[in-house]
């Protein structure tokens, strides 16, 4: 085990937890934050961050991370790359099990974000990376002058499928029941499909992803119960988003039937010293937006209970 205690240790690199390293490094709060993936969460692999404030024109999303990355390092935030796969406490003292190395904190924040959901279909698994993906902006460039199949009807769905029309020739939208994005993008997505670029197929479920030769060549699905297929070079797949909070497992933080992590007011868990913020908190609205303004809200209250512990230290 370490034996420096930090005074708090930010799990998740997203817009929520650099938000608040801001915040907690200009209050001279030694902060470490762990990624195990890329800086920036999911919002780095978003194409196009259209409705974050102060952008009028909006903003990439790899930009709006790394300006948010280099933010937080110029107050002295300390971004390392490590998976937490554990978190106890022993009395006020948090530790954090980073790729098998026990590390200390005073405090914890948990900035987990959520990961890409799966249809859970045969050929899903065994064609990731080769024909199956989840990330538009990483891997739509793969698609130039193809035909494409998205699989999903929510905002991320209808969003990278007009991304995608930048490379692919023609993409079918399979939605299994109605279109549940926000009416602006409809309107936006009508364009495409008036211009003959995209066809939206409803009440149309996917069934299973069929390659030759390790490529992928269709999509097999039912519409109404009969059986269809759609040729296609590539899949992408938006169909929400689960928490990760796997790693909680016997950590006795409390979470809600879906996963998230339960915090009050103050964005605190059950257990006093870690706290919770952004799309991985029950109750959060799954927004750049808020989630930034949680994370600032987090280590307020992270000082805050920091100077709280100093002075029944002091008093001791």
């Amino acid at each position: 085990m370490s034996e420096t205690i930090r005074d708090v240790i930010m799990i998740g690199s997203g817009p929520s937890s650099l938000s608040a390293a801001i915040y907690t490094t200009r209050e001279d709060i030694d902060t470490v934050v762990y990624e195990k993936g890329a800086i920036g969460g999911l919002a780095a692999i978003t194409d196009l961050v259209d409705n974050y404030p102060g952008f009028p024109e909006g903003i990439e999303g790899l930009t709006l991370a790394g300006q948010l990355e280099k933010q937080a390092e110029r107050f002295g935030a300390h971004i390392e790359f490590g998976e937490v796969s554990a978190i106890r406490h022993e009395g006020d003292i948090k530790i954090v099990t980073v790729d098998g190395v026990d590390v200390q904190a005073k405090t914890v924040l948990i900035a987990t974000g959520s990961d890409y959901n799966k249809i859970g279909v045969p050929g899903e698994a065994e064609l990731y990376g080769r024909g199956v993906h989840y990330c538009a902006t990483c891997d739509g460039a793969f698609y130039r002058e193809k035909r494409l199949v998205v699989v999903g009807g929510g905002n991320s769905a209808i969003q990278e499928s007009i991304y995608l029309t930048r490379f692919s020739t023609h993409i079918d939208l399979l939605v299994r029941s109605t279109i549940k994005a926000s009416e602006v993008l409809q309107r936006e997505l009508q364009k495409f499909i008036d211009e003959g670029k995209i066809t939206v197929h409803l009440a149309t479920t996917t069934q299973e992803i069929v390659a030759v030769g390790g490529k992928v060549t269709s999509v097999k699905a039912t519409v109404a119960g009969k059986p269809v297929s759609f040729e296609t070079d590539g899949v992408f797949i938006f169909v929400g988003l689960k928490p990760n909070t796997q790693f909680l497992e016997g950590s006795g933080i409390e979470l809600d039937e879906r996963g998230l992590i339960k915090t009050d007011r103050k964005l605190q868990t059950n257990i006093a010293g870690i706290f919770a913020s952004g799309d991985v908190r029950s109750g959060a609205t799954t927004q750049i937006a808020s989630a930034v303004g949680e994370g600032a809200h987090a280590a307020m209250s992270i000082r805050e209970y920091l100077d709280d512990q100093e002075l029944i230290q002091s008093a001791i």
